[in-house]
């Protein structure tokens, strides 16, 4: 067994890799049956203690229920990220296809549009979507045709057509830029996984959301532009009553209500301060004078997540990420719904202040629902390091009719706080200590400048929105996904089933050996496809399939030619040699072949076609290795044990 123990260790290896690549999906299988099983029991009870929620309100809260429990076993995460993703036509969910209105764009950029332009404008857009022209240059022609300049229109009189024209396409162009990572952005933020974002041609972007559960709210995230806001926060004696309220009305449902002849007031909280990694104190512990710890979440449930600054510095409340959760499913509850007003809203900040525990900290700010302004006046922005704090920051510009609002919402709010909001995320609440005259400001709170290069981006798209049109829109359902997995692995099943038996009965012991190995260049194709998080869709099941007979293909040339060397009368050893030693040309040129259609079908195709051409690949190096190390390995040690191989 010596001179077997090289490519024994090399096999075990890779058997060993890839279980170990596997496992995470093995896990995320037995997490999700866990999740499911709480979720069910979830929902039951919240339609016992409210049968009036709609299907609306019901996936919310059993959504927060579902980010509370991964929160809080952050392995399922880990597991969910390592496994084997699933395709949409597999998972369930959307695809949308989305074109960025370039003409729209154009309209906006426009200098003192006329009639003539406007229907030269309609009639390249019609144009543009009967044909691969470019509306840039379709209009440009038409422009051209009607003897107009284009300084007409756009740039300036000293620009000649070909500059504009150039500077047109590159507005156009950066347009579809900004729109995708947008739309990134905003799919990230929205929480769903293995999301796949790719622009198809000029003004395409094609988008797929597995398991999205909310389409309505899917679409308008897509179709929307990036949403900066600026809101007024309420006052700190406002805020201190709707949380008091807030407690007091969970303390009824989910608690005790506390002793009121007791002083047990919130000044009373015996709290600490600890400075997190970005040097910010965050509240540390939590308790009250007369109660104990336990006492004291029972009474004050609410309080005991949102912890407020106990030296009275602000209203805001701290949130730990891993309460975050469990906050926002005590605000949806129907009774905190009735006593907090319809007017304002809680909203956290979009980066940790510091750690807690090991836990990143959130400030959370109860504010107006309705913005003060909103991002359509910025007409510029601009990514820089702040030279007094050396800190990132992003300057922007507002038009005339934004400086004229900004300066008189600032000068009527000094000492009151406005926060800067992105996409529902806060990330700066500044004090207003002046008014503020010719519409400039600038937003705080990113990392780095990377980050603020992207808020700029975002920001320059938001001040120029072009608008995306959904062309096409495909719904998979999720018990249709699941029939896809079921009938797709039955169909590997049967297809496994099916040709080892043929192995089995026409080559006997040697057919045998072959069928054996087939499960290792399954479990190869898998454990790759997990190892490089591939996605694997139903016509990537197909190519798996069609593995399994390519994979046999090797073995019958070389059993063949075991046959025939065994036929001249050589010994069993011998034979295997010389079989392999014959056969590798043919079984090389074949492969060699197939999978460089593979890479041309990968290269060139889009979808569906590279799932199939993807897992095809994958398969064809799977088979060679379990045909050509595998399968020799198991031959040579039975020869050297004096184990008779029967090729039929």
């Amino acid at each position: 067994m010596k001179e077997f123990r090289f490519r024994i260790i090399i096999v075990l290896a890779a058997i060993v890799l890839a279980v170990y690549l596997l496992y995470p999906t093995f896990a995320d299988y037995q997490n999700k049956q866990d999740i499911n099983k709480i979720l069910e029991d979830k929902k039951q009870e919240f339609l016992a203690a409210d049968s009036s929620l709609t299907k609306s309100q019901l996936e919310k809260m059993l959504s927060v229920v579902e980010d509370s429990i991964l929160s809080a076993n952050p392995e399922f995460v880990k597991d969910r990220e390592k496994r084997v993703k699933l395709g949409l036509d597999l998972q369930g969910g959307m695809r949308v296809v989305l074109e960025v209105n370039t003409a729209q764009l154009l309209g906006k950029l426009a200098a003192n549009p006329d009639d003539v332009f406007n229907e030269i404008l309609a009639e390249a857009q019609l144009e543009s979507e009967l044909s691969d022209e470019s509306v840039v240059d379709i209009l440009g022609r038409k422009l051209t045709e009607r003897g107009i300049r284009y300084s007409r229109y756009f740039g300036t009189i000293r620009q000649d057509d070909d500059e504009i024209l150039s500077g047109l396409r590159e507005d156009t162009e950066d347009a579809v830029t900004r729109a995708l990572e947008i739309i990134r952005n905003r799919v990230d933020q929205y929480g769903v996984s293995e999301p796949t974002i790719q622009r198809q041609g000029s003004r395409r972007i094609i988008v797929e959301l597995p398991g999205i559960a909310r389409e309505e709210e899917a679409k308008q995230l897509l179709q929307g532009t990036a949403l900066l806001e600026f809101r007024l926060l309420r006052d700190p004696e406002f805020t201190i009553s709707v949380m008091q309220k807030i407690d007091d009305a969970l303390a009824k449902t989910i608690g005790v209500l506390p002793d009121t002849t007791e002083d047990k007031t919130l000044s009373n909280l015996d709290t600490s301060l600890v400075a997190g990694e970005t040097d910010t104190s965050v509240i540390d512990t939590l308790g009250e004078e007369q109660l104990t710890e336990e006492e004291f979440k029972q009474q004050h449930p609410f309080f005991a997540v949102a912890l407020l600054d106990p030296q009275g510095r602000s209203a805001d409340a701290y949130v730990r990420a891993d309460e975050k959760n469990k906050l926002l499913l005590m605000l949806s509850r129907p009774e905190v719904q009735k006593v907090l007003p319809n007017n304002v809203e809680f909203v956290f900040g979009a980066k940790p202040i510091g750690q807690q525990e090991a836990q990143d900290v959130y400030i959370m700010y109860l504010m107006n629902k309705e913005p003060e302004l909103t991002g359509g006046v910025v007409t510029d922005a601009l990514a820089t390091i702040d030279p007094n704090s050396s800190a990132p920051i992003v300057s922007m510009t507002m038009n005339s009719e934004g400086a004229t609002d900004w300066a008189r919402i600032t000068g009527a709010n000094v000492g009151k706080r406005i926060a800067i909001m992105l996409d529902g995320l806060v990330f700066s609440a500044p004090s207003v200590r002046n008014k503020i005259t010719g519409g400039r400001s600038q937003i705080e709170g990113m990392a780095n400048m990377e980050e603020a290069k992207l808020l700029e981006i975002v920001l320059k798209a938001g001040a120029l929105p072009a608008p995306v049109d959904i062309i096409e829109e495909r719904t998979v359902g999720p018990s249709l996904g699941e029939d896809s997995i079921n009938k797709g692995f039955s169909s590997v099943l049967i297809g496994y089933i099916l040709v080892g038996i043929f192995m089995i009965i026409y080559y006997l012991r040697a057919g045998t050996v072959a069928s054996a190995t087939l499960v290792f260049s399954i479990l190869f194709i898998l454990g790759v496809l997990a190892g490089f998080k591939a996605t694997l869709t139903l016509p990537g099941i197909a190519g798996i399939i069609l593995t399994i007979g390519m994979a046999v293909d090797a073995n019958v040339l070389i059993f063949e030619r075991i046959r025939e060397e065994l036929s001249t009368g050589k010994t069993v050893k011998a034979s295997v040699d010389s079989g392999y030693a014959r056969a590798y040309s043919a079984i090389i040129d074949s492969n060699i072949t197939t999978f460089f259609t593979g890479i041309i079908l990968y290269q060139f195709g889009t979808g569906p076609i590279q799932g199939f051409a993807l897992t095809l690949m994958i398969g064809i190096a799977a088979s060679l290795f379990s045909a050509l190390v595998i399968t020799r390995l198991i031959f040579d040690i039975m020869t050297a044990r004096g184990v008779k191989v029967t090729v039929g």
